[in-house]
């Protein structure tokens, strides 16, 4: 993004593959074809030449309506979405805050569309009027906006824990949590959101590939903190 010079993914790839990368992109975005929140950890895919960057980039173009290609995502957040699995179809467009994104009405001039699938996988200290102080989410993206799971999730009442634009509200309910988990949240410094799989049509030879990353320690650290607080770990 502007301003990020260094310590970035690309200063990474050029670093690692020197010139070989595709061009496509330019010299400011050599190989990128598509893009993670700052902050969000997880698996990506680049391109070393055109011809796969083209292929790659209609891929992501057309969301995996006509092919192979998925995301998805873990998401811990605060609270638990009413339905344990549900859809999220809420346009998105610019905030207030050029940074930011906002759900927006269809009709706004910048509305463009945004749709998140997401399941509730574990629950944590969930109460008999069936609410949690946190869930683990899985999202899978059937579009790919900026900041959508983070906007969307926000927009249902369950911001993603950590997130300093769309979950600030809510920081005040780690005072809730066991001391232990209360000291993980509150050392949590990033929104709590990881890519744990990717999924494409190679560009050559038309094999289907399927990535999974693990969580980084930081994220496995604060799931491990909240699953620790009850036996209640999954609906």
């Amino acid at each position: 993004g502007a301003g990020n010079w260094t310590g970035t993914l690309v200063n990474a790839l050029i670093a690692h593959c020197g010139t070989s990368l595709s061009g496509i992109g330019g010299v400011r975005r050599p190989g990128i074809v598509h893009r993670l929140d700052k902050e969000t950890s997880g698996v990506m895919v680049a391109a070393k030449n055109d011809v796969a960057h083209r292929h790659l980039s209609d891929q992501f173009a057309d969301h995996g309506r006509s092919g192979p290609l998925e995301r998805a995502y873990q998401a811990v957040v605060w609270g638990r979405p009413r339905q344990l699995k549900g859809t999220i179809d809420a346009p998105l467009g610019r905030g207030n805050d050029r940074t930011k994104r906002a759900v927006k009405r269809e009709d706004a001039d910048d509305a463009r569309e945004a749709i998140t699938h997401y399941t509730v996988v574990e629950r944590y200290m969930e109460t008999e009027a069936a609410t949690s102080l946190a869930s683990l989410v899985e999202c899978h993206l059937e579009t790919g906006r900026t900041h959508q799971i983070r906007v969307h999730m926000a927009h249902i009442g369950n911001p993603l824990i950590g997130d300093p634009e769309y979950g600030a509200a809510f920081r005040t309910k780690a005072n809730l949590l066991p001391e232990k988990a209360r000291a993980v949240v509150n050392g949590f410094y990033r929104q709590a959101l990881h890519a744990f799989m990717l999924q494409f049509e190679h560009p050559t030879s038309g094999e289907t590939m399927h990535f999974e990353a693990p969580p980084p320690a930081d994220m496995e650290k604060l799931i491990n903190a909240l699953r620790g607080m009850d036996e209640a770990g999954t609906p």
